[in-house]
């Protein structure tokens, strides 16, 4: 099963590419690059460091729930480019 950040939108996180996420404040080569970082180290960890406090409020969805549902019932692997654990 391959899931990407639509998935977890329901939960409240916000994706990167949608009309308003994350890449509409903020410059890519700011905040996802060595040369911001090494520019902007506290910019870089303050936007990743906000990314990750949102985690602490989001549940798991119905998607969620369904994969879980069917992870015990059947052999299932699951690809995603997620971090938030909500799988």
């Amino acid at each position: 099963m391959l899931t990407g950040a639509g998935i977890s939108a329901e939960s409240g996180i916000k994706t990167f590419r949608d009309a308003d996420g994350l890449w509409e404040g903020h410059d890519i080569m700011e905040v996802a690059s060595p040369i911001g970082f090494n520019k902007n180290p506290n910019l870089v960890l303050d936007f990743y460091n906000q990314r990750r406090s949102q985690l602490k409020e989001v549940k798991p969805n119905t998607a969620h729930h369904e994969i879980a549902r069917m992870e015990a019932e059947f052999d299932v692997t699951i690809i995603t480019q997620n971090v938030d654990d909500l799988h």
